[in-house]
């Protein structure tokens, strides 16, 4: 594997792996000595292609399937994703969520729940298992994948934006519980990630993404593992309760 060993010897777990950005974050980690479990629900094919190319570099990568809006199906998951890799578990990489479009003014409470359950729930009880695996091991880390629109609204996502800023605050707060377990945990908030036919579904939205970038483009998977690989190395060892974010300044602009 390529990279500087930033984590080496460590186990890693990165919920929804089978998608673009999760693929990104569990190459990322592995490149730096990591051994992955990559989790997915229904993205079997890719989650595998992903570990196979990530054994053939050299590495270590397994792939689990679970349903995440089930309790019981995150515990044992995290457990699995340990037990896999010698009963270790040094890093939890929460990714899996998902994005409907859907105005509020039609929405309903079942629509609602269906992605709080997955984007903010699930975050919840794995979290919840990881740390009490990581307690009893000398700590680790745990990093959410959240979004820059827990700040900045977008109409169509107001169940996406609210459960992507509980999860910004469920980080702070499992920060305060868990650091004296040795357990980290920090977010990752993305800005546009770039995704096979993106450009071809959205012009408009990528156009306007690339203008407002400080860097003039639209994100890659790899600059959000980049983010996910600091916080899960000894370089982040003092950082915890923190927001990322990875959206190469775009948020920085002024909107007036």
């Amino acid at each position: 594997m390529s990279g500087r060993g930033l984590l080496h010897g460590q186990v890693a777990l990165v919920t929804g792996a089978g998608g673009g950005i999760g693929r990104g974050i569990a190459r990322r980690l592995a490149e730096e000595g990591a051994a992955v479990a990559l989790h997915c629900r229904t993205s079997v094919a890719s989650a595998q292609e992903t570990a196979a190319a990530v054994r053939d570099a050299g590495g270590r990568a397994v792939v689990l399937k679970a349903d995440l809006t089930d309790e019981d199906a995150c515990h044992r998951l995290v457990a699995e994703a340990a037990e896999r890799f010698g009963g270790r578990l040094t890093a939890l990489v929460n990714n899996a969520g998902v994005q409907p479009v859907q105005e509020l003014a039609g929405m309903t409470a079942a629509e609602w729940r269906a992605v709080v359950d997955t984007n903010l729930t699930a975050v919840f009880a794995c979290t919840q298992a990881a740390a009490a695996l990581m307690r009893g091991q000398g700590g680790g880390s745990v990093t959410h994948v959240a979004s820059v629109e827990a700040r900045f609204p977008a109409p169509g996502h107001a169940h996406y934006g609210a459960s992507k800023a509980a999860v910004v605050m469920h980080a702070r707060t499992a920060a305060l519980e868990y650091g004296p377990w040795g357990v980290r945990v920090n977010t990752v908030s993305p800005g546009l990630i770039d995704r096979d036919g993106l450009e071809d579904a959205w012009p408009e939205g990528v156009r306007r993404w690339r203008e407002a970038s400080a860097v003039g483009r639209i994100g890659r998977p790899e600059d959000v593992g980049d983010a996910c690989v600091f916080l899960a190395s000894p370089l982040a060892s003092w950082v915890t309760g923190h927001d990322l974010v990875v959206d190469g300044g775009a948020t920085s602009r002024p909107t007036w």
